[in-house]
């Protein structure tokens, strides 16, 4: 059996890291539980979802296509309305 041996720092620092990989999967783990029309998104995350541009999405927005809640300069959407905008957007296809 070997013996290896650190400083205490770099050992401190080893710690801290897993502490952090911890933390953020307890995170995952919660938010995956969470159903999603009960989730909060940014404009961030509804231009990376949805694949469009800030302006596109503020058109959305100064349309009234897709409601949201302003809170100072930040936008969020409810996950549950984003569902709603695409199921109504969605284009059936007969005989598919």
């Amino acid at each position: 059996m070997n013996v290896i041996t650190i400083e205490s720092e770099a050992f401190k620092q080893i710690m801290d890291k897993l502490q952090s990989l911890e933390d953020r999967f307890i995170k995952l783990k919660i938010d995956a539980q969470t159903p999603l029309s009960e989730r909060w998104l940014d404009n961030q995350d509804i231009m990376l979802l949805l694949k469009i541009s800030k302006r596109t999405l503020q058109t959305y927005r100064d349309e009234r296509r897709i409601p949201f809640s302003q809170v100072g300069a930040k936008i969020y959407y409810k996950s549950s309305d984003v569902e709603k905008f695409l199921k109504k957007n969605y284009n059936k296809i007969e005989n598919y």
